[in-house]
């Protein structure tokens, strides 16, 4: 067994060593790529910094969430998520990235100043660690299946959790990751969480990531893979979208408007064929062609030239006069505009073995939708659509002509294909609310975390409600300096071990507050400065997220109420105050005092299997860091150095380390003359609890 699992990772290593071999390799190619693009697009030569993460990042972009869209579609698809991330988060950066001008151009006109925008860097580990040093993430969201092996490896070693969201896998992309398994598998399991769009994409997720992986997110019931629904069902319109579309149908007249939407080469020209057997019948209406991709534009015009027919180009603002045939939709941002103005609307892609695109934003809109025979990429919504009868397919110049004139000649059936439609559309809704449930347990929502940013020097996290409750509207640094309690007279007790820690008290509210010292010999030299990490990966804002996180989960800890970040140059210092659990006693001093009755002994082991259940792994687990308060509930407390830990063979190593502990306080009591209520019989019963 451990020769297949060895032979497993150096199999799954060496796939990541070619694949990060062949992406250096494609970086060249694919800058040539963008500079040919940027013939037709100059937007494709700009901002190259981005695409290796060379750039600057303002400090008010680090340390929130990034959400990576491919393009536009994708971001039209998140823009409901990314408006109710601003609304959760309001204290944290919001960075979305894409890779395409096209994306970009969206995600600045949806969102401008609101949000930090970036190209996502090529998927080298270079790159990417560039990218996460800068930005500091608390989260990733990627949009569908934008998997990128290193920026996913990369992350989940700097702990930063990922997730896939609407994520879609059709059959045939399914058999294309198995044949890349050692690749694919890795990556999948270091994902936090895969939110599908659909379940049949969750039941291949999970044929893909596999039987023995890990079904259930550590510490929770939840599962690591759902079915959370479809963004494209949750899109919002702009408030003037009606607006700017009455004004151009007043300026066109009562004209009837067939939209072909996201054209591929090869399908404009049918298009143009079928258009023209509609104007025998329907001579005065109005085609808006519109290609899928900008490098096509001027092709497409010279296709409507060549057609004989009279067009405007929007781009250059050309006027829509009763003469004009086609407007030729050769502007980015604006196809739900030309939706809304539609009688009738085909989704292009479809004619050609291209896999259709998205008839969502027609639905949204209520609008009758036609479509070619090829919809693979949207199989299941088409087959929502055929089944309650709200589409009409074509699979010729001839009968999309047809279906067209009847459409147009038709009102009534119209209505009904539009009404039909948008049922649909409302009834799959809801799946930006579940998957916003989802990211809540992996960062917590702005009501209980928060950042306060001083300078470049110091960042300090913070739970609102606590620091409230305290008498306080936010902390500053003042809180985690002992002196500052000392002079309003709120110190109540000090703890002098190895290290001073002080109790202190604000309103009815009674904290911990203790600094981060270095331990062994180097702390002799070196006694409380850290070399520098980003910032979540520091000690005092790692314990912070961990207490945080178990806190949620219902496990005995102190509540973190602040914590302070403050660097220099190449280290950092830190300090963290804690909830005290008022009037306990650590198993130490308890033990010296009185025996605890059987029950007890197995509560202790009952608690710190929950701990493990939920893979909390604690690096000093021992009898000074268990506590017993008045109400006889014990704490698990002091997670410095601790984590979230796969696997189980440290589950008995911590044991093991709590019974020396047991032990070693033995033999001092013995020399000190002291009484100790511990045998052999008390370490089974804790063991008995353990294991129930």
């Amino acid at each position: 067994m451990v020769s297949v699992l060895k032979s497993t990772f150096a199999l799954s290593r060496l796939s990541l060593l070619l694949y990060t071999l062949l992406i250096y390799l494609l970086r060249l190619p694919m800058l040539l790529f963008f500079l040919w693009r940027s013939k037709a697009d100059p937007a494709y030569r700009q901002r190259f910094a981005e695409r290796f993460a060379w750039q600057q990042v303002p400090a008010t972009a680090v340390g929130g969430i990034v959400v990576h869209a491919v393009s536009m579609g994708e971001v039209v698809a998140a823009t409901p998520l990314i408006e109710k991330l601003l609304l959760q988060y309001p204290d944290l950066p919001i960075t979305v990235t894409c890779t395409t001008p096209t994306g970009s151009a969206r995600i600045q006109a949806a969102f401008g100043a609101r949000v930090h925008h970036c190209y996502l860097p090529f998927d080298t580990p270079g790159a990417n660690r560039r990218f996460l040093r800068k930005f500091v993430p608390q989260l990733i969201l990627l949009l569908e299946t934008e998997l990128w092996p290193n920026l996913v490896r990369q992350a989940h070693a700097q702990h930063v959790p990922v997730v896939l969201v609407n994520a879609r896998l059709s059959a045939k992309s399914a058999r294309g990751y198995r044949r890349f398994g050692a690749l694919v598998q890795p990556m999948l399991r270091q994902l936090s969480q895969i939110l599908t769009q659909d379940d049949a994409s969750r039941r291949r997720f999970l044929a893909l990531i596999g039987a023995s992986s890990q079904t259930l997110i550590p510490g929770t019931s939840r599962a690591k893979i759902q079915h959370t629904g479809n963004l494209k069902f949750e899109m919002t319109q702009s408030v003037d979208l009606t607006q700017r579309a009455a004004a151009l149908n007043s300026q066109w007249g009562a004209r009837p408007v067939w939209v072909a939407g996201s054209t591929h080469a090869g399908e404009d020209e049918i298009l143009l064929q079928a258009f023209a057997q509609v104007l025998i019948q329907q001579p005065d209406t109005l085609l808006i062609l519109v290609p899928r991709h900008p490098d096509r534009f001027a092709v497409v015009s010279k296709l409507v030239a060549d057609a004989g027919l009279s067009q405007a180009q929007r781009s250059l603002e050309q006027p829509v006069t009763a003469q004009t045939q086609v407007l030729l939709g050769d502007t980015m941002g604006e196809l739900m505009l030309w939706y809304q103005l539609a009688d009738v609307v085909f989704i292009g892609g479809s004619l050609i073995e291209r896999g259709g695109h998205n008839p969502l934003e027609p639905m949204s809109l209520a609008k009758p939708i036609q479509s070619g025979p090829h919809v693979f990429n949207f199989a299941k919504v088409f087959q929502w659509l055929s089944q309650r009868q709200a589409v009409v397919f074509a699979d010729s110049a001839e009968t999309l002509a047809q279906s067209t004139i009847d459409l147009l000649q038709a009102p009534a059936q119209r209505q009904l294909l539009a009404e039909r439609g948008f049922a649909l559309y409302q009834q799959h809704g809801g799946a930006t609310t579940r998957i916003l449930q989802q990211l809540l347990q992996l960062l917590p929502s702005e009501g209980d975390i928060r950042r306060v940013k001083r300078d470049d020097a110091n960042e300090i996290w913070y739970d609102p409600v606590l620091v409230e409750a305290g008498g306080f509207s936010k902390p500053s640094q003042s809180f985690f300096d002992p002196h500052s309690w000392l002079q309003f007279d709120a110190v109540i007790g000090q703890s002098t071990g190895r290290n001073t820690v002080w109790f202190v008290q604000a309103k009815q509210q009674r904290w911990v507050l203790r600094h981060y010292y270095r331990g062994g010999l180097i702390g002799k030299l070196n006694k409380d400065r850290f070399l520098k990490v980003p910032v979540p990966q520091s000690r005092a804002m790692a314990e912070f997220q961990l207490l945080q996180q178990m806190h949620q989960l219902g496990l005995p800890v102190p509540r973190p109420v602040a914590a302070l970040f403050s660097t220099q140059k190449i280290s950092y210092r830190a300090d963290i105050l804690l909830e005290l659990v008022d009037g306990s006693l650590d198993l130490s001093k308890l033990l010296r005092q009185q025996a605890l009755t059987p029950a007890q002994w197995q509560q202790i082991g009952v608690m710190i299997r929950r701990f493990h259940d939920a893979q909390i792994y604690h690096s000093d687990l021992n009898c000074h860091n268990i506590l017993l308060d008045p109400l006889g509930k014990f704490w698990l407390i002091d997670f410095d150095k601790c984590a979230q830990q796969e696997g189980d063979i440290w589950k008995e190593q911590t044991l093991a380390r709590l019974q020396r502990s047991l032990n070693k306080e033995a033999g001092l009591a013995a020399d000190n003359g002291q009484s100790w209520f511990v045998t052999t019989a008390e370490w089974q019963l804790l063991k008995q609890g353990y294991s129930e």
